[in-house]
């Protein structure tokens, strides 16, 4: 096993570690134990600086993730060769709620408004940002349809959904190429996912890896426990975990590092 890896059958080049930026962008009605104040222009700048100086080239950002999109457009301005940005479609967040939109039409105009917000011209990967309801997503709406389209355009790399459930997750991995799985050591269910995953040639992105925070009073060394797990299995590609604390950066690359090498 290595830092950089393949994700799936994409052709991307993906590093064990990708950097979430909900909290560049959003403070309300997030679940994470503590409260937090999203950082300024100097500190997130400083924050991407050290995450690329550790090896990440994996970006995760939505339109649900307030204004961290039109961040991301600025902050990474002259960098955006030494990126992967994975976007979402599907979920808003206005006046402190969410509201979902899975239709085409929205979905195309999600991604061209995301392009613009980000300043680039192609993102390299776009996931479905479920409510839950995926099978009546990947069935019913033509969401993953239009991202196939929107990938055959050129203006996206790869596709797929962040999944919660198993069977949407088993669905997803048999029509998309990437798929975004909750898998951590409280929470397991999803596995069925991964073996998709693995033998279909699936990238596979784990969320919620450190349970977004919640498993610190339950062993000794949760950021190790949890990398262990997740990068035990062979279909994951990266682990996704957001934070702003650069001392959390620094030791959430040293626990897969501790792993990969």
């Amino acid at each position: 096993m290595s830092w950089m890896r393949p994700l799936g059958s994409t052709g991307l080049q993906v590093s064990a570690l990708g950097l979430g930026t909900v909290k560049l962008g959003r403070d309300e009605a997030v679940k994470y134990p503590r409260s937090f104040t999203i950082p300024d222009d100097r500190s997130a700048a400083a924050l991407l600086v050290q995450a690329r100086d550790l090896g990440i080239n994996l970006i995760d950002t939505a339109p649900a993730y307030g204004y961290s999109e039109e961040r991301l457009g600025k902050l990474l301005a002259g960098q955006r060769s030494d990126w992967l940005i994975c976007s979402k479609v599907g979920e808003e967040f206005e006046g402190g709620q969410s509201r979902f939109d899975f239709s085409p039409e929205h979905t195309r105009l999600s991604v061209q408004r995301s392009l613009r917000r980000l300043n680039t011209d192609v993102i390299d990967i776009v996931l479905v940002h479920s409510d839950g309801n995926d099978l009546h997503i990947i069935g019913e709406m033509g969401t993953l349809q239009v991202l196939e389209q929107l990938k055959q355009e050129g203006l996206i790399r790869a596709f797929g959904m962040s999944a919660k459930t198993v069977e949407g997750g088993l669905a997803a991995a048999a029509s998309s190429d990437v798929v975004m799985l909750t898998y951590n050591l409280d929470s397991q269910e999803e596995l069925p996912v991964l073996d998709a995953c693995a033998s279909l040639g699936v990238g596979a992105l784990i969320k919620k890896a450190l349970a977004s925070g919640h498993l610190a009073q339950q062993y000794a060394n949760p950021v190790q426990a949890s990398m262990d797990l997740v990068f035990a299995h062979p279909a994951t590609s990266a682990a996704i975990v957001g934070t702003i604390s650069p001392v959390h950066l620094q030791a959430n690359v040293k626990a897969v590092r501790n792993i990969l090498g």
